[in-house]
């Protein structure tokens, strides 16, 4: 099915998507679920569980916090992250939790989450279940619950191959690949954006959709200011020092010198997503874009697009959004975009096609050369490892998404240089990354197991 653009793009909190916001979102619905059968006040304690990646870089990605904070009926969109940071202190200081934010029981975090690193579920990675009981030790509620990437979730009941696609819904344009997608726009005569477009007015009325989209761009363009403003040590231990101010007054003190070296516009582009990416990496409000691990990418390119297109318009960024979204829509339908499950090409390489696809419809590029854009993107991320060092989304995740919107415009210019004629299609680059995904040592997909997260010391 086609996932929606308002599935791929979500505002939410950082460190990561699938590690952080997908956690919250699972622990706010079991506790939903409680209180729809009226069961609320009869639990005494919740044991949450979490498995595989989960498990093993948990505390790096903050799920332990965020399952804390979805424990109070708090979801990702709604939370303050400094009023987050508040609540979870003092649940750790009481050791009481208010249950969906009514019902007062203790939480022990060292008997009630447990971080189960040498199991595995076999449906996905980030696997996680929570329990209920009452007070005679008696299991009142349990269900499991998957992470699959983007914040998206799953619950058992949704795993089964008859069970419909998360983020799907019956649109006039249903393609399921990037051929089909061309056909319909070669059949229409309309845009990728624009097919995309009338999907969302299955739901929405257009200027619904508009003000969906402008608030997803004001919310990026918002975290890459913030990211410039902020300063200091991000946490988590391994002292990494944000750059995005300083680079910021760099460049603002040699606007003259820049004048003479073009390449002046790399680093604003390497600023704006290293911005983005450091105050996901600090927690703060973020959008993802398809995960927070690669949220600085669409952000970067899409301001690139607005301060150094020749004739950029709002109605340019809509375009970029939504063609965006299309690309996006095939690999979550194709492959993945879960770190956990793919690596870093799931992530960085979706965000990346993404991008490229998007700047290169709102520069004026035919749907071929569009596809042929969103293929270069994701052709030369293939393989990407996902290995963060100490299990934060810190070491190599913020320069690798300055490097990724870097790529992202390169392919776009270099696919618009050609007339949309390529050996490659989309649909071969998103098999062969997800065999490549499948092929790939667990050690490499989110675990901080293998590659740089062995290689390099913490300390």
């Amino acid at each position: 099915m086609v996932a929606s653009t308002f599935d791929l793009f979500k505002i939410g909190v950082g460190p990561s998507s699938s590690h952080t916001m997908g956690p919250m979102s699972a622990a706010a619905d079991f506790v939903e679920r409680i209180a729809r059968a009226d069961l609320l006040t009869r639990v005494v304690r919740v044991d949450a569980a979490l498995f595989g990646s989960l498990a093993l870089t948990g505390k790096g990605h903050a799920s332990d916090r965020a399952v804390l904070i979805g424990l109070t009926g708090q979801r990702p969109a709604e939370i303050d992250p400094d009023a987050a940071d508040a609540l979870v202190a003092k649940i750790r200081e009481s050791g009481r939790l208010m249950l969906g934010g009514s019902h007062e029981i203790a939480f022990i975090e060292d008997r009630d989450l447990r971080l189960l690193q040498r199991e595995r579920l076999a449906y996905h990675s980030n696997a996680m279940t929570f329990t209920a009981f009452a007070e005679d030790g008696a299991p009142l509620a349990q269900r499991t619950y998957y992470s699959i990437g983007g914040g998206a979730i799953l619950d058992e009941d949704q795993t089964n191959k008859n069970a419909p696609a998360e983020g799907g819904w019956d649109v006039p344009h249903n393609f399921r690949s990037g051929d089909e997608l061309l056909a319909i726009a070669g059949r229409t005569g309309k845009s990728f954006a624009q097919l995309m477009r009338e999907n969302e007015e299955t739901a929405l009325s257009s200027e619904e959709i508009s003000a969906r989209l402008t608030a997803i761009r004001d919310a990026m363009s918002a975290c890459i200011d913030r990211g410039i403003a902020s300063g200091g040590i991000l946490p988590g231990g391994l002292k990494v020092k944000r750059r995005a101010p300083t680079i910021y007054r760099t460049l603002i003190e040699r606007q003259e010198r820049a004048l003479a070296d073009p390449l002046t516009v790399i680093d604003w582009v390497n600023l704006w997503a290293l911005a983005v990416n450091e105050e996901n990496a600090g927690g703060g409000k973020v959008v993802t874009a398809p995960t927070n691990g690669a949220a600085g990418i669409i952000p970067a390119v899409l301001r690139y697009y607005e301060r150094f297109a020749p004739k950029a318009c709002s109605n340019g960024a809509e375009d970029f959004l939504l063609t965006a979204a299309a690309v996006g829509s095939l690999f979550k339908e194709n492959a993945s975009i879960s770190g956990a499950e793919v690596g870093c090409q799931g992530e960085v390489g979706v965000a990346c096609s993404m991008a490229a696809a998007g700047l290169a419809a709102a520069l004026g590029a035919t749907p071929a050369q569009i596809e042929n854009a969103a293929e270069i993107g994701m052709e030369h991320n293939l393989g990407l490892t996902c290995d963060p060092v100490g299990g934060l989304v810190q070491v190599p995740c913020i320069e690798r998404n300055a490097v990724g919107s870097i790529k992202a415009i390169e392919a776009a210019r270099l696919a618009m240089l050609g007339d949309g004629t390529h050996r490659v299609s989309l649909d071969q680059v998103i098999e062969t990354m997800r065999k490549t995904g499948l092929d790939m040592s667990e050690r490499y997909k989110e675990t901080a197991l293998g590659g740089l997260a062995v290689n390099v010391v913490e300390c």
